[in-house]
């Protein structure tokens, strides 16, 4: 009888440990849906801005545990501002240096919800060979079906401040600020 209790035991623990882990969804990066911008007074003025086009990544989400990982990898090659000679600068080694470093890659290891929305996203970004924590907030988080991949889509609108200075970015300063204002927003498809 002792026997068939601790079968049952253990049966029931590798249940629950299976039903956790499939409340876990994984979602690919949808890169028509998703743009990673920033944000950068001039000299105290207007505000300069840019997007990097390519990008990529997968966020896995257990709603039911109020978990998640994220890993988004951002090409910085793919700088676009509107004005060819400003991107040229800016992927140059006065800031993005992509060709020494073609990647940032930011990886998220703590998600905060209220209720089924994601609000934050805490973890690190590595660019130009540094890695330093940082946090997304986030705003607008939502779920729905999408007519056209016929699958669940998620997504919303996250954003940070990031201290330039810590990745060794220094061009410039003070006359074009150390805290630039990083914007994600993304959609990911359900796998």
């Amino acid at each position: 009888m002792k026997l068939l209790a601790a079968g049952l035991v253990a049966a029931a623990a590798f249940a629950t440990s299976f039903d956790a882990s499939a409340q876990a969804v994984t979602y690919s990066v949808e890169p028509t849906h998703t743009f990673v911008t920033w944000e950068a007074k001039h000299f105290g003025t207007s505000t300069s801005r840019g997007r990097f086009d390519k990008k990529d990544g997968s966020i896995t989400i257990d709603r039911a545990a109020k978990t998640g990982r994220a890993e988004i990898t951002i090409q910085m090659g793919s700088m676009n501002t509107g004005v060819a000679p400003f991107d040229k600068h800016l992927t140059g080694p006065d800031f993005f240096n992509a060709e020494k470093f073609p990647t940032a890659v930011f990886k998220g290891e703590k998600f905060t919800f209220e209720g089924d929305k994601v609000t934050a996203v805490e973890g690190t970004l590595t660019m130009l060979g540094k890695t330093n924590p940082i946090t997304l907030k986030g705003t607008g988080f939502n779920c729905y079906q999408n007519p056209f991949f016929k699958r669940e889509v998620c997504g919303g609108d996250f954003e940070a401040t990031v201290k330039r200075s810590l990745y060794g970015m220094t061009y410039g300063l003070p006359g074009i600020p150390d805290d630039i204002r990083l914007l994600i927003q993304i959609e990911a498809v359900r796998q």
